[in-house]
């Protein structure tokens, strides 16, 4: 069983390419256009992952035209602190700098450009056991 997250935005053509520059998302599947030659439904992948994204019409505002939060999407990576990095150079909006929670996960927020609350973390010993392996493959009298 899985969720797939649909969701809505005004331009979907900048959605695709911006999350892809910030999050890492790639395109999937086929893209479809309205009369107006605008995309209006599209998905992306991350990792095996899909979310779609539409644009239902001119009378939707997205949670930065609200002025509010309507969702947030919560998005498991191998790398938080890498994802970090990406998402805060290509100028995401970053809500909350990564660190570990009590439930065992190191996260970080971050918002897209019409507003959309996006979290991604990884399980707190997935990372120390990633870092130990890392330190145990270098060189001796390297750092």
């Amino acid at each position: 069983m899985s969720i797939t997250p649909y969701l809505y935005y005004e331009d979907v053509a900048g959605a695709l390419k911006w999350l892809a520059k910030a999050f890492g998302f790639r395109k999937y599947g086929v893209e479809m256009s309205g009369p107006d030659g605008k995309i209006n439904h599209a998905a992306m992948k991350l990792g095996d992952d899909v979310t779609m994204m539409g644009y239902p019409g001119p009378e939707y505002r997205n949670p930065k035209r609200l002025g509010q939060t309507t969702q947030s999407l919560y998005v498991n990576v191998d790398d938080v602190d890498k994802h970090f990095e990406r998402a805060k150079k290509a100028g995401a909006t970053i809500l909350q700098e990564p660190k570990d929670t009590f439930y065992g996960q190191r996260r970080y927020g971050a918002a897209d450009p019409e507003g959309h609350h996006w979290y991604f973390a990884q399980e707190i010993r997935a990372a120390a056991a990633k870092k130990r392996v890392a330190r145990r493959s270098k060189p001796k009298g390297t750092r």
